[in-house]
């Protein structure tokens, strides 16, 4: 059987996690076949970080057999190994007496489209009785032999980038502005750049400081790790892009009433490949912007001869188009040493005149201390006086 990803009513309604038993979809193994620990593996990079939505087994990676995934990734034991091949790693898991129920593509490769290789791959994964969860551009529910495949061994592919049906689709409608939870957009100056593992680990310091948080995803991996609330942003038809990701901000408000909700943000607004973000601003209204930077890239990712703009630049352009203030930096250390990021921490806020951590090493506590400080000197959201459209446009 194949379906589109759709729990809650759609990729705009996304529902995981929160309030339901641990890991309710079942065991996970990770394609990431040549990409684990590159740009086009940040897919399976978060699904080892962080997922509410499967337990992840291991990651398949012929390049990184036999190591653990995040001594790879982060230098931290996750627990998760990485095979050399799916049939390897179905063969492993269930030696350990876990049956594998899901194989999940990790791979985030520049423009989603999936090689004959991989496609290859899911088929023996298909044959060995594994569900196929997948997010690239190439839709394997329009694919007729990936079909009658899933079909005849009874198993699930669900296309988690495929866009709901347009009449399920919101346009931009104010009420936007009946959200009184703080807004917190984590913007990012390329993509890939770690915007969304910055995003999860402020929602769980939050809450950890008391503060209830939810996240709004904004991609496929968000979706795949469970979170409850957001959009698959690049899958959507542009008119509906602002009034979804108003209805997923406003959705999140309205079931959970956070106090905070953080906002994943996407691409880079100077990205030339990936200019997110705008949408983000002018719909999300947040209430301030945390921009995560890399500081030793020197170009945009994937995109040689593309340099990347001036960190003020940026900062600049971010305050111009939202209104709103960028009150703290976090750094991607990537190609950095670890004895040199306190200094680079140090530039980085020098010529900013902003805090700059690295939110992935040293945790965000003091910039949980910085947003409440920002909470609650901001003033409380104003609150439309037109309820009565807002409720009629809620579905």
């Amino acid at each position: 059987m194949t379906q589109q990803a759709s729990p809650g009513g759609g990729p705009s309604s996304i529902v995981g996690g929160g309030g339901r038993s641990e890991f309710p979809e079942g065991n996970a193994i990770v394609y990431c076949e040549g990409a684990f620990n590159t740009t086009n593996g940040k897919t399976a990079h978060g699904l080892v970080r962080r997922s509410y939505r499967y337990r992840i087994l291991s990651v398949v990676d012929s390049g990184h057999a036999g190591r653990d995934a995040g001594m790879v990734l982060d230098g931290k034991s996750a627990g998760i190994p990485i095979e050399p091949d799916i049939v390897t790693a179905v063969r492993s898991s269930l030696e350990s007496d876990v049956t594998p129920t899901h194989l999940v593509m990790g791979l985030a490769p520049d423009g989603g489209r999936l090689s004959s290789s991989a496609r290859s791959d899911v088929r023996r994964g298909i044959h060995m009785g594994l569900n196929v969860d997948c997010g690239l551009h190439d839709f394997l529910t329009e694919d007729p032999e990936m079909v009658a495949l899933a079909e005849s061994h009874g198993v699930t592919i669900r296309d988690v980038r495929k866009p709901p049906s347009r009449d399920r689709l919101h346009f931009f409608s104010g009420k936007i502005e009946d959200v009184t939870s703080f807004k917190v957009a984590v913007l990012g100056t390329d993509s890939a750049v770690g915007k969304r593992t910055t995003a999860w680990i402020l929602v769980e310091a939050l809450r950890k400081a008391g503060l209830s948080s939810e996240l709004v995803g904004t991609g496929q991996t968000a979706w795949m790790q469970g979170a409850r609330f957001g959009i698959i942003l690049d899958s959507l038809v542009n008119d509906f892009l602002a009034g979804e990701i108003e209805h997923a901000v406003w959705s999140a408000w309205h079931e959970s009433q956070p106090d905070v909700i953080v906002l994943e943000g996407q691409g880079s607004l100077m990205n030339p490949a990936y200019p997110g973000g705008y949408e983000l601003l002018a719909a999300g209204r947040p209430d301030v912007v945390v921009l995560q930077h890399a500081p030793a890239r020197v170009e945009y990712d994937g995109f040689p001869g593309y340099r990347i703009h001036p960190l003020p630049h940026q900062i600049a352009a971010i305050e111009t188009v939202s209104g709103k203030p960028v009150v703290a930096i976090t750094v991607n250390h990537e190609n950095i040493r670890p004895e040199e990021l306190p200094t680079v921490c140090q530039t980085v806020s020098g010529e900013t005149n902003l805090p700059a951590v690295d939110v992935l090493r040293d945790g965000a506590d003091g910039l949980v201390e910085l947003l409440k400080a920002c909470r609650t000197r901001a003033p409380q959201t104003q609150r439309h006086t037109t309820g009565e459209s807002h409720d009629a446009a809620e579905d």
